[in-house]
């Protein structure tokens, strides 16, 4: 946002209709045209809202999203080591893309199911055109590592991924000696005849693929070689001049690989890797139990056909296709990698202790309130100070060490503290909330949590978290059958003047102390006595059985949500035929509710101004004549994930604003259990105001959403001042802890 001379109101946003940024003509690509995945087809006159060509294809359209994560790795402005972690967040995405989605869909294929996406196509038809995309989208990642990132390591940060011809003899010599001693012993050769089947290849491991000749017989033969990785996948090199010297671990066991072999002549050793589909079919409404249920869905999914093949380019023909014959893959779903393979793995150099080449470090700062305000000689706690007032926190720019670990730490150690309850989604066994949870209920208080043990990826960690509370005595309930548990709410109850009061905490996102330095997210820390009641109400649903139950402010999905997100879109579209001003602004993930675009494209024709920020996919086509005229989408991308969801409706006047666990997406109001609480007390209300304007105007790290599916990158006007969103939060969050007299609008940008 643009440096102002007076603060902005809630009204100013409601009063701007298209926000003021660079117009769209004026924002020209930083590279030459990003690749775009998703192929609209195009409208035909008088469609009505549900034609396909109204829509997105969401699949392709997270393929787009990986394609500006790329990007940042190729941006120059970013600073090196930070587009060699992006380069590595690329290409892990893409492993969990074909893990989930493209693994779904060919299960979707093989189950012969012929149902269409919203954007009219079958999975078959997905499928090819998610082989075109990925394929560019492979090719770019390894361009970009080897022909960019790799480069600019060795000139600029001394920093040198070697190829063994690149040793000398007497480095050579001392890595060969560390293989016999550490890396032999523990490698294992599967030889493949009649008598040794196609071994079991693990999902997402580095294996090599051995051809090799019987020089007496003069037959050709095949193993399969596991890459170790326990011990590292980069080996520093000995006796190097540089800074940083590594050799990749598969390179010095190609090296030495004959030693495995004796009396056989290597032809090849190829570096490949499998990746297994992740979308195991799932039936809770007939499990017994939920956590054997997830046990035997781990199991399964070690087993899970193969989705992919990832070969080292050079790999002769013959053991190309003795992989995809026994792997049961087509040509189409085998990856060339010309370099390397497996990028995910170079998240190692982004981490190396090298700051010159590396985002400024950031340390999120303590809130002013609960620095002093609030607290007394007699009762320093953050109790005190909820009673003041309200509190929102904003990761990672405000701690959540301070704020929310706080409240859970202090009740945890309250005598006058009764009970905690909370739901955990994403945590670590290591977690300092979980360590929390411990040591309240080892001080006999009342602790009940929901772990969301079918949390994609992380169910293994949470079973095993879940079960030490167990041990602890806490209550410990395993999601609810039918539905995954996605809302992020603590409730501390405390007895207060012979009565008992609650503390609650609603955030956008999940208890884990990683994270929270990495994702952005709101949080509301309030004692509000209807929004404590409504959380009472809410863990009673969770943990007993009380479907009907009555919330007061709470808005939980999937039994509410979607019907208050209408009705708000609604009450902007009666406004706007009024003669009042609809708005909306929405900043979420992702957005892809058939149901809710409708809404959207109905509130569009009817004039209401549509302001979309959505970090992920979209379904939604903004700017199509006659149906999204009055959207605009942007993207922003940066050092931070976007991770916050925040639901503006002007209404009239008194804006009503609301952060949610729940992005506009089916799953969310469908099939999760989220909630949404409103933002009560005004000058929060301000404050988040303030935080959507910056993100309608960054021209720096916003993308703008183009209606055939192009993305376009802002770039400052001639003569403008460059935007940064994340900057911009950072320097507010600074100014408000040091000097909170100072208004952020007030500051110079």
């Amino acid at each position: 946002m643009r440096a102002q001379e007076t603060p902005v109101t809630v009204d100013d946003l409601a009063a701007e209709p298209a926000p003021s940024r660079p117009p769209l003509q004026a924002v020209p690509a930083i590279t030459p045209q990003q690749p775009t995945a998703v192929k609209p087809q195009p409208v035909p006159p008088d469609a009505d809202l549900d034609h396909p060509s109204l829509y997105f294809n969401r699949e392709l359209g997270l393929l787009d999203f990986n394609w500006r994560v790329l990007h940042q790795a190729r941006d120059g402005r970013v600073p090196l080591l930070e587009r060699v972690r992006f380069l590595a967040i690329t290409s892990s995405n893409l492993d969990e893309f074909f893990q989930k989605r493209v693994g779904g869909l060919k299960r979707q294929l093989d189950a012969n199911v012929q149902a269409l996406s919203q954007d009219g196509r079958s999975p078959g038809e997905q499928l090819a055109f998610i082989a075109e995309a990925a394929q560019e989208m492979y090719a770019a990642i390894t361009h970009a590592w080897d022909r960019e990132l790799r480069p600019l390591l060795r000139t600029e940060a001394d920093v040198v991924i070697a190829d063994w011809t690149e040793l000398d003899g007497a480095q050579q010599k001392e890595l060969n000696q560390y293989f016999r001693e550490n890396i032999y012993p523990i490698l294992t050769p599967l030889a493949v005849d009649p008598g040794h089947p196609f071994p079991f290849i693990s999902n997402l491991s580095l294996s090599l693929a051995v051809l090799m000749r019987h020089g007496a017989r003069n037959t050709m033969h095949f193993a399969r070689l596991k890459v170790p990785t326990t011990l590292g996948r980069w080996l520093a090199v000995p006796h190097s001049p540089h800074r940083h010297h590594v050799l990749p671990v598969e390179q010095l066991i190609q090296a030495n690989v004959a030693e495995l072999f004796p009396g056989m002549e290597i032809v090849s050793a190829s570096a490949f890797r499998v990746t297994r589909n992740a979308d195991v079919d799932r039936d809770d409404d007939d499990a017994e139990d939920l956590v054997e249920m997830i046990s035997e869905e781990l199991r399964e999914r070690r087993f899970a056909p193969v989705v992919r093949l990832e070969v080292e380019r050079g790999m002769p023909g013959e053991v190309r296709d003795l992989l995809c014959r026994e792997l049961e893959l087509d040509t189409t779903d085998v990856y060339d990698a010309a370099d390397l393979v497996d990028h995910a793995d170079c998240i190692a150099f982004a981490d190396l202790d090298l700051p010159a080449f590396k985002y400024d470090p950031w340390e999120p700062v303590t809130p002013e309130a609960l620095q002093h305000e609030g607290e007394t000689e007699d009762e320093r706690n953050l109790f005190a100070i909820l009673r003041n007032g309200d509190l929102l926190v904003h990761h990672p720019y405000e701690s959540f060490t301070a704020s929310v670990q706080r409240l859970l730490n202090e009740a945890a150690d309250d005598p006058a503290v009764l009970a905690i309850k909370m739901t955990l989604y994403r945590t670590g066994v290591q977690s300092p909330v979980v360590q929390a949870l411990l040591r309240a209920a080892e001080r006999g208080k009342q602790v009940a949590v929901l772990v969301e043990v079918t949390a994609r990826f992380d169910e293994a960690n949470n079973i095993v978290g879940a079960q030490m509370l167990e041990d602890a005595g806490v209550h410990v309930t395993y999601g609810l059958v039918g539905y995954k548990t996605h809302s992020k709410v603590t409730l501390v109850v405390r007895m207060e003047e012979g009565r008992p009061r609650t503390y609650c905490h609603i955030g956008t996102g999940n208890y884990h102390a990683k994270t929270t330095r990495l994702y952005t997210d709101l949080g509301l820390l309030t004692a509000n006595r209807e929004i404590g009641a409504d959380l009472v109400n809410f863990f009673h649903f969770l943990t007993g059985y009380a479907p009907d139950q009555h919330y007061q402010r709470l808005i939980v999905a999937p039994r509410d949500m979607r019907r208050v997100m209408e009705e708000r879109i609604h009450r902007e579209v009666q406004a706007q035929r009024a003669g009042g001003r609809g708005r909306i602004v929405a900043k979420m993930n992702a957005l892809d509710d058939t149901g809710i675009i409708q809404e959207l494209y109905r509130a569009s024709q009817a004039g209401v101004q549509v302001d979309l920020i959505i970090r992920g996919h979209s379904r939604l086509r903004p700017g199509l004549p006659g149906y999204s005229d009055n959207i605009r989408v942007i993207s922003i991308l940066g050092r931070f994930l976007e991770h916050d969801r925040v639901y503006y409706f002007h209404n009239g006047g008194d804006p009503e604003i609301f952060i949610s666990s729940a992005d506009w997406r089916g799953r969310n109001l469908n099939e999760r259990v989220e909630t949404m609480a409103p933002v009560l007390d005004a000058a929060l209300r301000e404050r988040i105001v303030e935080i959507l304007h910056y993100a309608l105007n960054d021209n720096r790290l916003a993308w703008d959403l183009r209606s055939d599916g192009r993305y376009v990158q802002r770039r400052p006007a001639p003569g403008e001042p460059e935007v940064n969103y994340q900057e911009m939060l950072m320097r507010d969050a600074h100014t408000r802890s040091h000097a909170p007299s100072a208004r952020p609008w007030e500051l110079t940008v």
